[in-house]
């Protein structure tokens, strides 16, 4: 056996994972280093404790480095008006982006900024490779911006020194909680976002060839360079011009440029398509937006939902997993309607603008109890259960607790209690680290979520996707489905955007499930599902790629 107090009986392992959550608290991207050492220090702990947890003197030499990690811990998933400059360059990867502090000199720079402009942190303005009397038109701007009441971008054209480039820089004005305003300028000296062309063509229904015109447009191309560059006629090419903006609704070349620019933006803020404060869940291509309803619980709790499909249809009960997966499809979305559905989907607490409970709320419970509320509320007497993942635990719940409300349970990649440490060991890694984690060792799991959700802050929900599910070919296919992408990224909104984060929410649920004793749940849904007499329909669909259920386990 291991014994984690033994600095020299591991081989090094604990000093790395030492090493490791430091490394995490700063850098989220060196999480799956953490993952990796983590595993391979704690698996054979897991397997001689075969129990539900491993005693904690097993654990103590990092109980205080994970402590202190966490108060170290970066999180990028704070609300802009609470980045610091810093934190909001390092998302902007591909721009050359700088910041305007209130004295209008450069105070900090991304790497494309440095590499494009040949400027540091401490440079003025004039330091801009700019044409003559551009640097002091950028000033007056800035001054502008600075002394607005408003965080609403302005669009600068500049003249570059080099070849009479246009360049054009998006300006936003950042509020901090505490401190001076300061500029978050993004120029057009920036890649082109993998797969943001589809997405314009998606959103805008622009051809291939519009596209194209659309990003020469947004490098600061003139008409003639774009022709002259595509072999087309300066008369094909106004005429592209014309088409795209009619299909974007812009009126000038600029707009569509400050268009393409903000929405380039959007994107590369982990492609976050709303705020949290925002109203309604909107998408960003085919899904039509869905106002966010509101309910108060007796606590005073606020709790949102949506309702997808026919608003006056037959109910479902929509359970959207942990990650918040609030929305489907817009193709399914609009089957929903057709067929007459009315989708209910509630917004658990601490996700979205729904009231997070205190930590003495048994979390399980709460959520019964509120779903059964909802549906009080909703005049809905009895319903059939949709649930994706690991939320048919919750479906085990709301039946044990009311079997008189609900006339079947479907569970989508359903899980059932893990009862063996054989079952944790044939995950993949990262589903893995995080149910093991929660069953074996849950008061480190906090920060171990909370440092994933800042990785896929970071590195954007598309790329993380790819990282957790890389190995199901399966998985990766599916998300390539521009529908079923829009909806991840749109739904799970809920749980992490630019202005909040749902990982202590996150972390309890996952607690709860992997340590609470489901005996008892799953022996009243068997007795009713077996009952000779209206057996209660319980259907699981279940693929043989799961990361986290593979088929032996199945």
């Amino acid at each position: 056996m291991v014994d984690p107090s033994n600095e020299s009986g591991d081989g090094g392992l604990s000093d790395k994972v030492i090493d490791n959550l430091y490394e995490v608290a700063v850098d989220p991207l060196r999480y799956e280093d953490l993952l990796d050492h983590w595993e391979e220090l704690i698996a054979p702990q897991r397997d001689a404790a075969n129990a539900d947890q491993i005693p904690a003197d097993r654990l103590a030499r990092f109980e205080g480095h994970f402590e202190r990690a966490d108060r170290v811990l970066r999180d990028v998933t704070v609300p802009v008006s609470r980045m610091t400059p810093v934190q909001l360059l390092s998302r902007m990867e591909r721009a050359a982006a700088f910041v305007i502090d209130a004295g209008i000199s450069i105070s900090h720079v991304n790497s494309a900024a440095s590499g494009a402009f040949g400027i540091a942190p401490g440079a003025e303005l004039a330091a801009l490779p700019l044409a003559d009397g551009e640097a002091e038109a950028l000033a007056g701007v800035a001054r502008r911006v600075l002394a607005a009441n408003s965080d609403a971008p302005a669009l600068i054209r500049l003249t570059g020194s080099r070849n009479d480039r246009t360049m054009l820089l998006s300006i936003r004005r950042i509020t901090p909680d505490e401190g001076r305003p300061f500029l978050l300028a993004i120029s057009s000296e920036l890649g082109w976002p993998e797969g943001f062309g589809r997405m314009l063509g998606e959103a805008f229904d622009l051809t291939q060839a519009e596209i194209q015109v659309v990003r020469a447009l947004a490098s600061g191309a003139a008409l003639n360079d774009i022709a002259e560059a595509r072999g087309r006629s300066i008369e094909t090419v106004r005429a592209q011009v014309k088409a795209v903006l009619g299909k974007t609704g812009t009126r000038s070349q600029t707009e569509l440029v400050r268009l393409t620019l903000s929405t380039m933006e959007m994107a590369q803020y982990s492609q976050t398509f709303r705020d949290d404060d925002s109203d309604a869940s909107e998408g960003f291509g085919t899904l039509e937006p869905r106002p966010y309803q509101t309910m108060h619980h007796v606590d005073g709790r606020r709790q949102d939902y949506l309702i997808l499909g026919a608003p006056e249809g037959r109910p479902v009960l929509y359970l959207p997993l942990d990650y918040g997966l609030v929305r489907w499809p817009s193709n399914v979305e609009a089957e929903a309607t057709a067929r007459g559905l009315r989708i209910i989907v509630p917004v658990r607490p601490g996700y979205g603008m729904s009231t997070s409970l205190p930590k003495s709320a048994n979390y399980i419970a709460t959520l019964v109890a509120d779903a059964i509320a909802l549906l009080d509320q909703l005049g809905v007497g009895r319903v059939p259960i949709v649930s994706l993942g690991g939320d048919s635990f919750l479906a085990y719940a709301l039946h044990q607790a009311r079997p008189d409300r609900f006339t079947g349970l479907i569970c989508c990649a359903g899980v059932l209690p893990m009862t063996s440490s054989e079952q944790y060991e044939r995950m993949d890694k990262w589903h893995r680290f995080i149910l093991a984690g929660a069953r074996y060792t849950p008061h480190l799991l906090p920060f171990m979520v909370k440092a994933g959700f800042a990785l896929a802050n970071r590195l954007g929900k598309r790329a993380f996707v790819q990282a957790v599910y890389g190995n199901s070919e399966a998985d990766k296919a599916t998300f390539d489905i521009p529908e079923v992408y829009e909806a991840m990224v749109c739904g799970s909104e809920v749980s992490l955007s630019d202005t909040h984060s749902a990982h202590d929410a996150f972390a309890r649920e996952v607690i709860s499930h992997e340590t609470a004793d489901w005996t008892d749940a799953l022996k009243d849904l068997k007795a009713a599902a077996t009952r000779s007499d209206d057996p209660l329909p319980v259907i699981f669909f279940n693929g043989l790629q799961d990361p986290e259920v593979p088929p032996l386990t199945l």
